[in-house]
Formats: structure tokens, sequence, C-alpha cells
């Protein structure tokens, strides 16, 4: 929470002495309490704005613009030399404010300068508001005088006898000559007739000087304009030099010497043929039946068709440098005679174009010749080369698939042979055709071995269950049961134990296993093989990759080249390209040389 700072209010605008003025004069008379306290207060004031001078030069005389100031405001004399002095003072103000001031403010020695210092002093201490400081600058610009402060203006003021602060003065200061020659000859006696002046009346100086300096503009007007036009005449005779003749001179070509020529267009697409049984997957499958699953072909025949090689067939079959080489072509476009190949090229480059629209696939071809005929001659014969092309693409393709799958079936084929004679080796060195049926038979030998045995422990512990058995037959049944024993050993051993240089029956059986396992590997690689053959088989049989016409070339019935009017505006827009640029580096190489 703030608390408001509370502050006493005071008068600071100054007011007559009147409470020193009552406690000087002992026979003044009672005051009021609350009159007592108002002089109290304006005798603070008075202490307040007090600088400690004992006077400041105006002795009692009331501040300007207070009431006290507009009672005794101070009147023009009504004498008539002071009144004429102050009227003449307005005058030479109004009419030659400038001299006055110059005279006024001439040189001054160093003890005018104190004096006028002092002046300034004694004003600054009457205490004026800045209203009456602002009032008395204005005054002093409206008659013509150089004040270097307020203060000066004043001061100024003052010694021309012109009050700043009377209304009168301001009243006086925008009247004009007549009104104040008016008021002259009123107050100096009765009106006479104007005397006339015989003299030719001059213009002024002022004047003369400005007629003469809107003659010397004139005249530069004059000069700029006349530099202006031979400018402009330069400029449009250089356009004409360099812009506007070989603009003529191409049009008169265009239209009067070029041969026309004629343009035949086509259009193909190099399509894919897919199987109907093949199923693509990934992002083949995707591509396959769109123009970018082609484009590589397409791209493939445009580089043909644009190739040295295409021209010099087409020359070959048509006659391609014979028909650019007759007379009845301009020399413009006409070969030499005997051309070059490179020459040849060059010409063969302008005059078949031939673009690829990745976005359709399309294969756009023009061909461009002196007469249509011929044109459409050209035009099937480089389509023909399209599809040879497109032809010994596919072939090359079928050719290696063919050739992949034949590799791989003899492969397949040899392995599997080889893991065939391995089998066969090991029966032949081991003597067991079949391990499983070995091991099953041996097996059934233990078995039945273990029967009869467990027969025989059967028939000993019931001969020993006898308080008094018969020896020897216990005997007997002891001797079959090891033996029996030893038998089931022995054929345990033939399963696990290598005897007699072989090796055991276990390691026979998965040696023949691992040896038959190979075998059927390579049975079933040799049959995927196969049928990797066959597919490749039937995919070379059928047409791959194939040209469609979509636009077949037919030969126009009127010329196509050269475009007159199109060619024409695009030398104008050619040479004042290259005027343009030659204007520009000459004028920053000239700034750069001035510079």
């Amino acid at each position: 929470m703030t608390t408001k700072v509370k502050a006493q209010k005071f008068r600071v605008r100054r007011t007559p002495r009147a409470a020193q003025s009552a406690v000087a004069q002992p026979d003044a008379e009672v005051l009021s309490p609350e009159e007592a306290l108002e002089a109290d207060i304006r005798a603070e004031e008075d202490k307040l704005f007090d600088n400690g001078a004992a006077d400041d030069g105006f002795g009692d005389m009331p501040f300007p613009g207070s009431a006290a100031a507009d009672k005794n405001v101070t009147r023009i004399p009504p004498n008539p030399t002071a009144r004429k002095r102050a009227q003449g003072g307005v005058a030479r103000t109004l009419g030659g404010a400038a001299n006055d001031t110059n005279s006024v403010s001439g040189d001054v020695t160093p003890a005018d300068e104190a004096s006028i210092d002092a002046e300034i002093d004694a004003i600054r201490r009457e205490g004026l508001t800045g209203r009456q400081l602002r009032m008395a600058r204005r005054v002093a610009q409206k008659h013509g005088i150089a004040a270097t402060s307020d203060f000066d203006a004043v001061r100024l003021l003052r010694k021309q006898g012109i009050d700043p602060f009377q209304r009168s003065s301001m009243l006086e200061l925008v009247t004009t000559d007549k009104d104040a020659s008016r008021a002259l000859t009123t107050a100096d006696g009765p009106k006479l007739p104007k005397t006339v002046d015989g003299n030719a009346q001059l213009p002024s100086p002022d004047i003369l000087e400005r007629l003469n300096r809107e003659d010397e503009i004139s005249r530069i007007q004059q000069d700029i304009a006349r530099r202006r036009q031979r400018k402009m005449l330069l400029l449009a005779a250089r356009l004409l030099v360099f812009v506007g003749i070989p603009t003529l001179l191409a049009g008169f070509y265009f239209y009067r010497i070029a041969t026309p020529m004629y343009a035949t267009k086509s259009a193909f697409i190099i399509q894919q043929a897919e199987a109907a049984s093949a199923a693509g997957s990934g992002l083949s499958s995707m591509l396959k039946g769109t123009s970018f699953g082609s484009s590589q072909d397409s791209i493939a025949v445009q580089d043909y068709l644009t190739s040295r090689d295409a021209m010099l067939r087409l020359d070959a079959d048509a006659g391609f440098k014979a028909h650019f080489a007759s007379q009845a072509i301009d020399p413009i476009q006409r070969l030499p005679e005997n051309p070059s190949n490179e020459a040849a090229y060059k010409v063969y480059l302008d005059r078949v174009s031939i673009g690829y629209d990745p976005t359709e696939g399309l294969l756009r071809m023009e061909v461009v010749a002196a007469d249509p005929e011929t044109s459409q001659e050209f035009s099937d014969l480089l389509v023909k080369y399209a599809e040879e092309q497109v032809d010994h693409l596919t072939q090359r393709l079928r050719e290696d698939q063919m050739k992949g799958a034949r590799e791989s079936l003899a492969d397949a084929e040899a392995k599997m042979t080889a893991a065939q004679e391995k089998v066969v080796l090991l029966q032949e060195q081991l003597g067991i055709i079949s391990p499983d049926a070995e091991t099953a038979a041996i097996m059934s030998q233990i078995s039945g071995f273990d029967t009869q045995l467990q027969q025989k422990r059967l028939s000993l512990q019931q001969l020993l269950d006898n308080p008094r058995p018969n020896q020897a037959r216990v005997d007997g049944t002891q001797g079959d049961i090891r033996r029996l024993e030893d038998i089931i050993a022995d054929l345990r051993k033939q399963l696990t134990e290598a005897s007699n240089g072989a090796g055991s029956l276990a390691r026979i059986t998965a040696e023949q296993r691992m040896a038959e396992v190979d075998l059927a590997t390579r049975q079933a690689m040799v049959a995927q093989a196969i049928q990797a053959l066959e597919a490749s088989r039937i995919e070379a049989n059928r047409q791959v990759r194939y040209l469609s016409m979509s636009s077949r070339p037919v030969a126009p019935d009127e010329p196509t080249y050269p475009r007159k009017f199109e060619n024409t505006l695009l030398a104008l827009l050619v040479f004042s390209g290259i005027y343009l640029m030659a204007s520009l580096t000459a004028a920053v190489l000239r700034e750069q040389v001035s510079a």
C-alpha cells in the first residue's frame, strides 16, 4: 500500500509587496487574521525569489503583464516630437530594418559590450515570462532586428523606442506602408497633393537580378534540351545501325531467300510384353507395364537415332548428304560439295529432332527436308532403324536368358552324377548295399538272443530255488547264459566298432546317408534347372520388347520452316540484347576509366 505525498502549494507569481509596505508603515490600518496570513505568505514568496541584490534597477515598477503593470502601462508620449520619433522608428523598421539593425549592431567597444551585458542582466532580473520573451522575439523579427537571444530582442526593441508588450505596438506591426504614411501625414499637418517624380521608374536591383537569373535558367534549359535531342538522335542512329538494319536483313532473308522446309512428325512407344502365368513381385512388378519399365530402352533408342551411325545408314539408304547439298537449297542452309561427316552430322542434328517424354513414355520425332516426300522417306527409315534397335536389344536379352539356363542345367547334372558315383563307391567298398537293412538284421538277432537269455536266466533261477538242485543242470544253464551274453556283445560291437579294417556299421550308415542326401539335393537342382530352361525357352520364343506407332509419318502439304515472323522477331530481340550488353559494358568501362 502506497501513501500519496501531500505537499503545500504556493503561488510563484510575483505580486507587489503589500505585506512589506504594510509592515514598513507604522500608521497602517490593522489587518484581519486572514489578511495577515496572506501577507506572511507573500513575504515568504518574496524571500524565495530574492536573489540577494539590493535593487534590480527598476525600483518599485511592477512586472510586465501583471495587473499593476496593466494599470500603469506606459503610453506613447503625447507631445508631437516624441510621437513623431516613435512613428519614425516604426517607419524605419518597416522600410529599412536591416540597415538600422546593422547600424545598431555594428562594431562595439569593450565598454559598450559591458553596458549591453548589464542591460541584459537587468532585463533578466525583471522576471519576464516565456510568453513575453517569445512575443519580443517575434516583434524583433517583424521589425527585421537581428537579436542573439530573447533578452537581447527586448533590449534592442526598447532602444528603438518600441515596447514589445503593448497591444498598441502589436497593432501597429500589421499596418501597411500606406497606413503609416497616412498616420504620419495626419500627425504632421493637413493633407497635401503628392509630388510626382518625373524620372523614369526603373526596376529595383532585386527584380533585375531575378530577371537575369530567369534568363540564365532559360538558357540552361535550352542547352539541356539541345543536348538531349542530340543524344536521342545519336541513340536512334546507333539503334538503326546495330539493331534495325540487321533485323531488316534477317527479315529479308526469311521472307525472300530462305528455302521452305517441310517437317514430318511421328510418335511411337516401346512396350514390354508380360507373361500371363508369371506374376512379378516388388518394385519391378509395380513398374511393369508403365513408361518407367521401358524408359531405358526408350533412351537407348533415342540415343541411337541421334548418333552418327544412324546418320551414315540414312545417307547410305536415302542419300542424306546429297539431298542437303543440292542447288535447290539456299546457300546458308546448303551443305558444301562432298561434305565431311562432321558437317553432315551437324545438319543432321538440326534437321532430325527426337524428344522423349518420361511421363507418357512417348518418343516424338520430327524430320525436316526440302520436299515433303523426302521428309516422309527419312522418317520411315528412322522408324525402321528404331525397330531393329529394339529387336537387337531384346535378342541380346533372350540369348542371355537361354545361355544362363543351359549353364545352370549342365552344372546341376554334373554334380548329381558325382553324388551318384559316390554312393555306388561306398556300397562297393563296404560291401553293404543298404546300411539300414544290415542294421535291422543285426538288431533282430540281438533281440532273439536276448529273449533266449531271459529264458535261460529264468530256468537257472528255477533250479536254484530247489533246496537240492542238480548241479549238472545248473552248470549247463549257466554256460548257456554266458554264451548268449557273448553272442549279444559281439553283435553289438558290430554296430559301433570297426572290425577287419572296415568301419563300423554306424559310420557306414552315416556316410551312405550323407551321400544319398547329396544325391537327392542334386536331383532336385537338376529338376529346377530343367524348369528354368523351359521357362527361358518359352520367354525367348515370344517378343519381349516391341515398338508400337502412335502416329505414323505423314508428308505435309505446306512448308513448316522458316517461321518468318517469329524468326524476325527473335532476330530483333537477339540484336537488341547484344546492343544492350555492349552498351552496358562500354558504360561500365568508361566509368572505371574516368574514376
